[in-house]
C-alpha cells in the first residue's frame, strides 16, 4: 500500500488529485491545469467572435466567469479531458444508454473517474486489484472484484457521472508490485474530515481535562491513592503512639528508681564502701521490715511481735543472712524499692 502513488486533498484541487492519483505521480500541476482551462475559454471566445463582436451573446459572454475553472482551484471535465489527451487518454460516459448497451464488465476496464458536482476522484486497478483513490480519504481504499460492480452502481445511484478512462496508462512502480503480489487491508480508510473532527474531539476532552485539574489545583486524587494514604497515616499514627508508650514506661521506671534511691539516702545511713556485707544487709533489711511494721499498726493498738520474713526455704525465724540466695536477695531489694515508691506516693498525697 505504501508504493500506491495518494495525493490527498487540498483546497480545491480534486481534480488535479484525480489526474495524478490515476497516472500514479505527480504529472499536473494548478498552473498547467490553468493554463488548460485559459486556452479552452479562448477558444470558446473565438467560437463565440465568429457570430460578430457587437452582437449580444458575445458581450454576455465576455461578461460571464470561466466556464472550465474557477478561483478555488475547481477544472471542468473539459480541462480533464484535454489534460489526459497528453497520455493519448480518452473518457467515456460509463453511465450512457450508449456504453451500457455494450455490457461491459466493469472488472475488465483499467480506471474510471468519477464526479458529483465539484468533486472528482479516480478509481483504478494496480496489478490484479482494484482501489479507491479519492483524495478525501486518509490512504487507498481496496475494493473487491464482487464489489466494484456494486460501488459503482452506487454511486450512480447518489448521483455521481462516472467516466471510463480508455487507453494505456503510463507505466508505474505499484502497478508493477501489485503484478507479483496481493495485499490485505484490514482497517478501511476514513475520510479526512472524519479524521479531524475525531483529532479535534480528542484535543477538546484533553483540554476539558487540564481544565478541571487546574480547577482542583493538582489536588484531585484517585479513591485507591487516597486509601493507601488513610492507611500510612493509620500506621504513623500507631507507631507514634507505641513509641509514646513506651516513653512513659520508660519515665515510670526512671521515677521508680529515683524513688527508691531517696528512700534508701533517708532511712538508711550511707556506708563508705562499695559493697554491703551480708550481715550489714540483713540489719538493714530488718529495720525495714520493723518500721514498716510500726507505720501499718494503727494508733492505740499494741504492736505484736513481727515476724521474720519466710525465706526461699520455706522456714520461719530462720536466719536470712545465712539462707537467702542472691536471687532472693535482688528479688527482697526489688520489692523494697517498690514499696519505698508507694509509700512515698502516699505521703505527697496527704501533704
Amino acid at each position: 500500500m505504501e508504493s500506491i502513488f495518494h495525493e490527498k486533498q487540498e483546497g480545491s484541487l480534486c481534480a488535479q488529485h484525480c489526474l495524478n492519483n490515476l497516472l500514479q505521480g505527480e504529472y499536473f500541476s494548478p498552473v498547467e491545469l490553468s493554463s488548460i482551462a485559459h486556452q479552452l475559454d479562448e477558444e470558446e471566445r473565438m467560437r463565440m467572435a465568429e457570430g460578430g463582436v457587437t452582437s449580444e451573446d458575445y458581450r454576455t459572454f465576455l461578461q460571464q466567469p470561466s466556464g472550465n475553472m474557477d478561483d478555488s482551484g475547481f477544472f471542468s471535465i473539459q480541462v480533464i479531458s484535454n489534460a489526459l489527451k497528453v497520455w493519448g487518454l480518452e473518457l467515456i460516459l460509463f453511465n450512457s444508454p450508449e456504453y451500457q448497451r455494450l455490457r461491459i464488465d466493469p472488472i475488465n476496464e483499467r480506471s474510471f473517474i468519477c464526479n458529483y458536482k465539484e468533486h472528482w476522484f479516480t478509481v483504478r486497478k494496480l496489478g490484479k486489484q482494484w482501489f479507491n483513490l479519492n483524495s478525501l480519504l486518509t490512504g487507498p481504499e481496496l475494493i473487491s472484484d464482487t464489489y466494484l460492480a456494486l460501488f459503482l452502481a452506487q454511486l450512480q445511484q447518489e448521483g455521481y457521472s462516472i467516466f471510463v478512462v480508455k487507453g494505456d496508462l503510463p507505466d508505474c512502480e505499484a502497478d508493477q508490485l501489485l503484478q507479483m503480489i496481493r495485499v490485505q487491508q484490514m482497517h478501511r480508510p476514513k475520510l479526512i474530515g472524519e479524521e479531524l473532527a475525531q483529532l479535534k474531539e480528542q484535543r477538546v476532552q484533553k483540554t476539558d481535562l487540564e481544565r478541571v485539574l487546574e480547577a482542583n489545583d493538582g489536588s484531585t486524587m484517585l479513591d485507591e491513592d487516597e486509601e493507601d494514604l488513610q492507611r500510612a497515616l493509620a500506621l504513623s499514627r500507631q507507631e507514634i503512639d507505641m513509641e509514646d508508650e513506651e516513653a512513659d514506661l520508660r519515665r515510670a521506671i526512671q521515677l521508680s528508681m529515683q524513688g527508691s534511691s531517696r528512700s534508701i539516702s533517708q532511712d538508711t545511713p550511707q556506708t563508705s564502701g562499695t559493697h554491703l556485707t551480708s550481715e550489714e544487709l540483713r540489719k538493714r533489711r530488718e529495720a525495714y521490715f520493723e518500721k514498716q511494721q510500726q507505720q501499718q499498726d494503727p494508733p492505740g493498738q499494741l504492736s505484736q511481735p513481727s515476724e521474720r520474713p519466710t525465706t526461699s526455704s520455706g522456714a520461719p525465724g530462720s536466719d536470712p543472712g545465712d539462707a537467702m540466695s542472691e536471687e532472693d536477695m535482688l528479688q527482697a531489694a526489688v520489692t523494697m524499692s517498690l514499696e519505698t515508691v508507694r509509700n512515698n506516693f502516699k505521703t505527697d498525697g496527704k501533704k
